[in-house]
């Protein structure tokens, strides 16, 4: 942890608050959100189909306004779509605890989804503009703050939910109101490019921005080829839980077999992540160890293969060791994967850029991806289904196993081409 801190200390001031301030973010985020569907179909008696729709909208808008979060960033400057992320966001989580009204609630579940999309791509976008050359190292960071954040906030939530969802809600909202005011007071104003290059943007139409980066075919194929990443990592959510329980049920081990997937993929992740990068830094090409992450993501589903091979005992501790080992193991492996790939694969996404709005990029490849995790989970969904149907459980392991390798076959044809370098500085007279 010592280590950890220095590294943090090396970095400017706003870089160091970046990271806090990412680590409160999902800290105030996910204390209140694992809880809210029970809240919306226990305490207020909700239809689960009523329930679905609130939780769907959060989701699609935030999805559907990456692209348009990240071009405010980069026309209106970060900082403003921070602060105005994390205001919108205490509004809508203090609403979500106060209202019973369906229209409210949606309306409240819309703001969170809008918050998000403000505030990610300015983050990652202002993070990347002042670590400069050390963004690598800096992304490495940031998910550590990112995880922990993941691993502490359930743990909140669960304590003040046992007392009342609405103090929960209420306390992150005061969190992100908290977080606000520091960073409207500490947060320095940083904006994409310099002056010259800047007003030159800013000079053109939104729609003549998109159609660039629509135009930027390597940005593009580079997107769609890691949307792989994003479906076998959300699996620690949905079909690693899924065969937890489908194995242990739903009783305290099969909760307790669950709650291990979390502790192991967070606390993985805060251990490991700057050691790993510093490793494949010093060894591997940028793309090289984009390859070796993803391919580590789609063998993290062997085990569970394996396991379909093993006689389900009927009960006891083989039982239980059984429904919950692989999944942990999976988990593990996902994490690995994630700790190899994600520091290259943000500062992909600035390389290919060309450093020219970045917080755009960032906003289009997190739409692509939430699109691509949206149709991931609903194969995913479908190949569980079949599997139990047809009684083949190794199908959907088979499935995400294939996923992760084809994934990694892209992302080194694009490596060996060429295609995962900047593209050619353009001069900057011919921008202006």
């Amino acid at each position: 942890m010592k280590g950890l801190l220095t590294q943090v200390r090396s970095y400017e001031g706003s870089v160091q608050l970046l990271m806090v301030n990412q680590f409160t973010i999902n800290l105030g985020f996910y204390m209140l959100m694992p809880y809210l569907a029970a809240h919306l179909s226990g305490t207020l008696g909700l239809a689960g189909w009523i329930v679905g729709l609130v939780l769907g909208v959060r989701n699609f808008s935030q999805q559907g306004m990456f692209l348009v979060g990240g071009t405010l960033a980069d026309r209106l400057g970060y900082k403003p779509m921070i602060v105005a992320g994390c205001v919108l966001r205490t509004l809508a989580f203090a609403t979500l605890g106060l209202v019973d009204s369906l229209p409210a609630l949606l309306a409240a579940s819309a703001a969170t989804g809008l918050a998000g999309a403000l505030f990610n791509p300015a983050v990652r976008a202002y993070l990347a503009a002042d670590a400069g050359e050390r963004r690598v190292e800096a992304f490495a960071l940031f998910n550590v703050f990112y995880q922990a954040g993941i691993l502490l906030g359930p743990l909140a939530g669960m304590v003040l939910t046992g007392v009342d969802f609405r103090i929960t809600c209420l306390v992150s909202a005061g969190i992100f109101a908290l977080l606000s005011v520091v960073q409207i007071r500490a947060l320095p104003a940083r904006r994409s490019q310099d002056a010259k290059r800047q007003d030159a943007h800013a000079g053109q139409g939104v729609l003549a921005q998109w159609r660039g980066i629509l135009a930027n075919r390597p940005f593009l194929l580079f997107s769609i080829a890691m949307i792989g990443s994003y479906v076998l990592s959300f699996q620690v959510y949905l079909a690693l839980p899924l065969e937890v329980r489908r194995l242990g049920g739903d009783g305290e081990s099969g909760t307790a077999a669950v709650a291990m997937l979390f502790a192991v993929s967070g606390l993985t992740t805060i251990l490991g992540q700057t050691r790993v990068t510093a490793w494949c830094k010093a060894r591997y090409e940028p793309g090289q160890a984009l390859v070796r992450g993803l391919a580590a993501m789609g063998l993290a589903f062997v085990p569970l293969l394996l396991a379909t091979a093993v006689p389900v005992p009927e009960s006891g501790v083989g039982l239980w060791l059984l429904a919950a080992v692989p999944p942990t193991l999976a988990a593990l492996l996902l994490a690995i994967g994630t700790m190899i790939a994600y520091p290259f694969e943000m500062d992909t996404i600035v390389r290919l850029s060309g450093d020219r709005l970045v917080a755009t990029h960032y906003g289009l490849y997190n739409t692509i991806c939430g699109i691509g995790i949206t149709v991931g989970n609903l194969g995913t969904g479908a190949a569980l289904d079949a599997a139990r149907a047809a009684g083949l459980p190794a199908l959907p392991w088979i499935t995400l196993c294939a996923l992760g390798l084809a994934c990694a076959a892209a992302l080194y044809g694009l490596h060996r081409t060429g295609r995962l370098a900047p593209p050619a500085s353009e001069p900057l007279a011919a921008t202006v």
